[in-house]
């Protein structure tokens, strides 16, 4: 502290605060003065007052606030009491206390989880992190009002946060000379204030590698309680205090443990992104945006140690820079994230891929299906060991909101888990109920998924449905699904090995000169997720219409297969934004609605065409099954009925329905398989060994 704080020691603290609150002007204006006249309006009880105007207005009294918060916030409280009385006695004749919150503490007092030390302790820092898991709201007792058992005297005692403060003794029965015979606490005289825990956790962008992430608990009380939901990026402010480790033993030495005592807490917006973008990087943004090859840079940073897979590392491109989200005059909400499934053989750079997103993105997480539980990957209600209190706790498609969820190995999840994210990929929420806790928690954010074929490998000869082990409701959330091969070809496989051989021994190709650095790349994704939001130009309406409409009426003949949905109609206008967003465009093109149109052709061309017919028919992503197979399932249904009734109801000789299909041009392993399906569903029933019959 400067020798100006002994000044300040013998001037009444309150009054220095008083002078600030009604001294400091910005812009000829008293600001803080005017906050405090409109506090009432607000029904508010807190002032929120920016450090750098106390720095600015008097560093002695800035300097005291951080050495010691306790007493200046105290202060502060009853000095914006002091201005309250006079601005609006009301107001302050209707509250007990007013409260004073600081926020925009400068750089140097933004500490990290790990970082809290000793010497942090009683002291104002600010602490960012993402908000794990949160306890319901209680009311902590403050000030007890005990009444004598014998003479009735009430007695206010203050409590100290310990246990239950008693007074010693009855002062009344003290000055008659009688004994008491206990105390009664009067709870609904007794002044109670609200207070709830949560836990702050470390980012996991900024963890260090090959280390678990480091939490710390914050307590918020009064009109802080429920500003944060878990899954939020918060700057808590507050001071470092310390609780007993009460689980040591009493040989052990005194081991304290510290926890956030919070006096503000700023919620970071999706926009924000945890990416900071200097004047200078805008700069550099705007100037790569005006280049006529800024998506081929785009597309050439991505993975680029990974040879080829052009489409691919477009659809990721897309995926990153996301459309526009959109809530329509009747409440609908319409998501903008892109979802990408990539699906295929062991060894083609697939979880490498992953892993560069999750690097490269504003916000990324990386799990795997296979360690991930439905809880993990959503949300969880949790018992905290040591209080029984229940904790809401936020699982990785909820620390991803704002980002991007990478999921490897998405077919290895178990298929109780698979449920829990359907609503997160359309509605983009949440929605928890346990223990007596309900809640809906945001999960705006895009799914880069991976899943190796169900037979080890991808085969042409049978639909997608059956080569990956997914429902098609989850299926059908993709906006775009590939498949990746691993077939030989000499041409490509030479191209491939000198590729990779030339990055071990440090020969970069020419595609490596032609890219973005990868931190430059990520403030770019982030500028352009915060500031620009493409709206789609009539020309580009017109294109989007006509290939949909042209796409529609090959489904028009009852024995054709329909080959869009208004679902890919969707995913080809988040497409052609995000296309649009590459460039930081205004306005969607038609040359950006042209670029969605070529990746949702090489989608439905790899993954939406019957087997059979060659044909596209976009029912094998949406339901699983072909028309042409969905035609061949009826003739057997019929079949089976029409024996039924030449048999008078009376069960059927499965051998011999295999038969007559078979007579009819049908496989009799497809035959099998769909009377097995039939059974499993319970549209037939098996009342004897060998015989079927229809159940409706």
């Amino acid at each position: 502290m400067s020798d100006g704080t002994l000044i300040l020691e013998s001037i009444p603290l309150v009054e220095r605060i008083i002078d600030f609150l009604k001294g400091y002007e910005e812009n000829g204006i008293t600001k803080y003065r005017r906050k405090i006249s409109q506090m009432s309006i607000e029904k508010s009880l807190s002032l929120v007052i920016v450090f750098e105007d106390i720095l600015s207005y008097d560093e002695d009294l800035a300097s005291l606030l951080l050495e010691r918060p306790r007493e200046f916030l105290d202060a502060a409280s009853s000095a914006v009491m002091e201005v309250m009385k006079v601005e609006n006695p009301e107001y302050a004749a209707q509250n007990e206390k007013f409260f004073v919150r600081i926020k925009s503490l400068p750089e140097n007092l933004h500490i990290g989880i790990r970082d809290i030390r000793a010497i942090h302790i009683g002291k104002l820092v600010s602490v960012e992190g993402i908000v794990t898991k949160i306890s319901p709201v209680k009311q902590q007792l403050v000030e007890a009002i005990f009444r004598c058992k014998t003479c009735g005297e009430e007695t206010p005692v203050i409590q100290s946060g310990r246990g239950l403060d008693k007074p010693p003794s009855c002062p009344r029965c003290e000055t008659e000379n009688r004994k008491t015979s206990g105390f009664e606490l009067l709870l609904d005289k007794s002044r109670f204030i609200d207070i709830q825990k949560f836990m702050l956790q470390e980012k996991p962008e900024e963890l260090p590698p090959g280390q678990l992430p480091r939490s710390i608990e914050v307590i918020v009380k009064n009109d802080l309680v429920d500003v944060i939901r878990p899954g939020d990026r918060v700057i808590v402010t507050g001071f470092i205090a310390v609780r007993e480790d009460k689980r040591l033993g009493k040989s052990a030495p005194p081991i304290f443990y510290p926890y956030i005592e919070a006096n503000y807490i700023e919620v970071l917006t999706k926009e924000n992104l945890d990416v900071e973008i200097t004047p200078e990087d805008e700069r550099k943004i705007l100037e790569l945006a005006r280049r006529p090859d800024i998506r081929e840079l785009i597309i050439n940073t991505i993975a680029p140690s990974i040879y080829g897979y052009r489409e691919i590392k477009t659809a990721i491109a897309l995926l990153l820079f996301g459309g526009v989200p959109k809530i329509y005059p009747d409440g609908v909400r319409v998501r903008g994230d892109i979802h990408v499934l990539l699906i295929g053989d062991p060894g083609t750079a697939k979880s490498q891929l992953l892993r560069y997103v999750s690097s490269i993105a504003p916000r990324g997480i990386y799990t795997t299906g296979k360690g991930a539980t439905a809880a993990g990957l959503t949300a969880a209600v949790v018992r905290e060991k040591s209080t029984g209190d229940f904790y809401l706790e936020a699982g990785a498609l909820v620390l991803a909101d704002g980002g991007v969820a990478c999921i490897d190995e998405f077919d290895k999840m178990e298929a109780r888990d698979r449920v829990s994210i359907h609503e997160a990929m359309e509605q983009q929420t949440v929605s928890i109920a346990k223990a007596g806790i309900v809640a809906t928690l945001n999960a705006r954010a895009s799914i880069l998924a991976a899943a190796n074929p169900a037979f080890g490998r991808y085969l042409y000869n049978r639909p997608v449905t059956e080569n990956i082990d997914l429902p098609v409701t989850i299926l059908s959330r993709f906006d775009l699904i590939f498949v990746i091969t691993d077939r030989p070809n000499k041409e490509y496989d030479k191209k491939l090995a000198e590729y990779v051989l030339d990055f071990h021994r440090q020969v970069y190709p020419e595609v490596l000169e032609n890219t973005i650095p990868p931190l430059l790349l990520k403030k770019y994704i982030a500028y352009a997720r915060r500031y620009v939001k493409p709206r789609l130009s009539e020309e580009a309406k017109e294109k989007l219409v006509k290939f949909y409409v042209e796409m529609r009426s090959r489904g028009e003949n009852p024995d054709s297969p329909i080959t869009i949905t208004p679902r890919q109609l969707e995913a080809l206008i988040r497409l052609a934004e995000a296309h649009a967003k590459m460039a930081l465009g205004e306005i969607v093109t038609v040359e950006d609605a042209e670029a969605a149109i070529k990746l949702v052709e090489y989608f439905l061309r790899s993954v939406g065409v019957d087997v059979e017919t060659r044909r596209i028919d976009i029912d094998i992503v949406m339901t699983g099954q072909p028309k042409s197979q969905r035609d061949k399932i009826l003739m057997i249904i019929d079949l089976i009925k029409t024996m039924v009734e030449e048999n008078m109801g009376e069960p059927v000789r499965i051998d011999d329905v295999i038969n007559r299909a078979v007579e009819r041009g049908l496989d009799e392993a497809f035959v099998r398989k769909v009377i097995e399906k039939l059974y499993e569903s319970g549209e037939l029933m098996e009342p004897r060994p060998g015989y079927i019959i229809k159940t409706v």
